[in-house]
């Protein structure tokens, strides 16, 4: 089966909507000096105040644009939130669920997360969902156990009829913004358990035609010998992707693995 490969860089809470201008700015210039490779698909997801920003810095370049998090209710009494129809409405066509920050910083469960992918579905946009274990948790040895449980739950709501519907993430948390690198056998592994349980859950064509990125301190340097390994299917990408050259050579490394 053949997966085109996805990079989305998560720029978290960097670039004011002048810093998302100026991004964009320098990845088309790029892009005029050097065409970008053909068979990978690129996005980015940049702060709610910055949407708009870089929809209309990067207009005209094959770049899709995601949000960070949603709430899962359409409308209502919700201070601070958004929703997936005004994701939507700015140009947002994905939207990151799940990420390890939302989960131990703002506390947030697998059923909230599952009704977040659901909402997401349900608003016209596809979903990111990010699984992945602790330090404390792959010690123990219950990695497989914590991302089954997440990714199950993280569906529940949902039954996507292809897997275009939806995109995974594996990020062990403990190689999140830390240098660490989970080394090539823990990764396929992990991918590799993730698409089973993924067609137990849904059926096997799905899993099949499901993207599986990794993300967990992804930089221009470990791209390329990532990006080979025949579960890996692109990248989720945090401080890397606020570089648009290192981006780009990320970008370069997934197209050229997977050409």
């Amino acid at each position: 089966m053949t997966r085109t490969p996805l990079v989305f860089g998560n720029w978290k809470l960097n670039l004011t909507r002048a810093g998302a201008r100026a991004w964009c700015a320098a990845f088309r210039e790029q892009a005029q000096s050097e065409p970008l490779p053909h068979g990978v698909w690129i996005g980015i997801a940049p702060t709610f105040t910055s949407l708009d920003a870089a929809r209309e810095g990067c207009a005209g370049l094959p770049v899709l644009l995601g949000a960070q998090n949603l709430h899962w209710e359409p409308s209502g009494a919700f201070t601070g939130e958004v929703s997936a129809e005004m994701l939507r409405e700015a140009g947002a066509t994905h939207v990151i669920v799940g990420h390890s920050e939302r989960r131990h910083i703002f506390g947030e469960s697998d059923e909230r997360i599952g009704r977040k992918v659901a909402a997401a579905r349900d608003g016209g946009l596809i979903p990111i969902l990010c699984v992945g274990e602790t330090e404390d948790e792959r010690e123990a040895g219950r990695t497989e156990d914590v991302i089954e449980t997440q990714l199950r739950r993280g569906l529940a709501g949902i039954t996507p009829r292809s897997g275009a519907e939806l995109v995974l993430a594996y990020e062990p948390v403990w190689a999140i913004g830390t240098g660490k690198v989970a080394q090539p056998p823990q990764v396929e592994e992990a991918h590799g358990f993730l698409r089973a349980i993924l067609a137990a859950a849904t059926g096997p064509g799905i899993a099949d035609d499901a993207r599986i990125l990794y993300g967990g301190s992804v930089n221009a340097g470990n791209a390329a010998g990532l990006a080979r390994l025949s579960e890996v299917d692109g990248f989720l990408v945090g401080g890397a992707s606020l570089d648009p050259a290192g981006f780009r050579k990320i970008v370069a490394a997934a197209a050229a693995a997977k050409g």
